[in-house]
C-alpha cells in the first residue's frame, strides 16, 4: 500500500469506484489532519482508524464493497504522521490522537448509530476515544488489536532508531511507526484506570497466528472490558496478524453483525 497518496489519486479511486467521496483537511491541536467522507445515503456511519504504518487507503477494500455502502456513509482519516497529515510527524500520545479523531467526528454530520473500526495500532486509539468520549459511538470493531501493556512484538531496534541518526535516514512512515511503538507501552499503561469507561458493543479479530499483537490481549479484553453489553471474540484460524485485507469477507461479516446487534438493542430501548 502507498503510504502518500495525493489529493489527485483519491478523486481518481472516488471516480474509478463511483464514490461520492470527498476530500477534507480539518485544523486541529495545531495540526492538519486530512480525512475522507464518503455519502452513501445511508441512516449510520462507520469510522475507519488505520494501524501503523499506513494510511486511510488502508481500509479501500470496505469502501467499495457493495454491502457495506448500502449500510454505512463512511469516514477515513490519515492519523497523524501519515498519509497527508503532517507525513513523518508523529503524535506520539494516544490520548491527544482520539482527541483529533474526535474534533473530526464533531465536525462531520453523523448519522447514527456510528461505528469505529480500528485496526492494530488504531485500535489503541479507537478505545482511547470510547473512553474519553463514551457516548461518541454505539459500537467498536477492533482488528488485531494492542490493548495491553506490553503484550506484543518489539524491535530490539526501535530505542536506536529514535534516539540517532537512523531517523534522519528511514522512509517518513517508518519514523512515525517508529516513535507510536517506542512509547505505546508507556501510552497503553495511561489507560489503564478507563478500561470500565467503555460501554458500547464490542467486536473482536484476530489471526490465532499473530506473531505482532499476542493473543494474550483477547484475555486482556475480557478482564477490562467489564461494562460492555457484548464482547465477541473472534479468533481466525491460521492468520497472522494481517487479517483485514486476507479475511474481508469475513470481517464485513462481523462487522454486519454488530451493526445488526446495536440496532436491536436500540429498538428495545425505544
Amino acid at each position: 500500500m502507498k503510504q502518500h497518496i495525493s489529493d489527485k489519486q483519491l478523486s481518481k479511486f472516488f471516480k474509478e469506484n463511483k464514490l461520492a467521496g470527498e476530500i477534507h483537511y480539518y485544523q486541529t491541536f495545531k495540526r492538519r489532519i486530512r480525512y475522507i467522507t464518503l455519502n452513501n445515503n445511508c441512516r449510520s456511519t462507520i469510522f475507519f482508524i488505520h494501524g501503523a504504518p499506513a494510511s486511510l487507503m488502508e481500509s479501500k477494500e470496505y469502501f467499495i464493497d457493495l454491502r457495506l455502502r448500502q449500510t454505512f456513509n463512511m469516514i477515513a482519516v490519515d492519523r497523524p504522521g501519515y498519509g497527508r497529515s503532517g507525513y513523518g510527524v508523529p503524535e506520539p500520545s494516544i490520548k491527544r490522537q482520539a482527541e483529533m479523531i474526535k474534533a473530526i467526528i464533531d465536525e462531520c454530520s453523523i448519522k447514527r448509530p456510528l461505528i469505529i473500526y480500528a485496526a492494530s495500532y488504531g485500535a489503541s486509539i479507537g478505545c482511547r476515544l470510547m473512553m474519553d468520549f463514551p457516548h461518541i459511538a454505539d459500537g467498536l470493531v477492533l482488528v488485531a488489536p494492542p490493548l495491553c501493556p506490553g503484550e506484543e512484538k518489539y524491535f530490539w531496534f526501535t530505542p536506536l532508531v529514535e534516539h540517532s541518526f537512523l531517523r534522519k535516514v528511514i522512509p517518513a512512515h517508518h519514523r512515525t511507526s517508529n516513535t507510536e511503538k517506542f512509547y505505546h507501552k508507556e501510552e497503553l499503561r495511561k489507560m489503564s484506570p478507563y478500561w470500565a469507561k467503555i460501554q458500547i458493543p464490542v467486536m473482536y479479530l484476530q489471526g490465532e497466528k499473530d506473531k505482532m499483537i499476542y493473543p494474550s490481549n483477547a484475555a486482556f479484553a475480557r478482564e477490562n472490558l467489564v461494562n460492555v453489553p457484548s464482547l465477541e471474540i473472534n479468533f481466525i484460524k491460521g492468520q497472522n496478524h494481517v487479517i483485514d485485507k486476507k479475511e474481508n469477507p469475513f470481517i464485513i461479516k462481523k462487522i454486519l453483525e454488530l451493526y445488526d446487534r446495536i440496532g436491536q438493542s436500540i429498538s428495545r430501548i425505544t
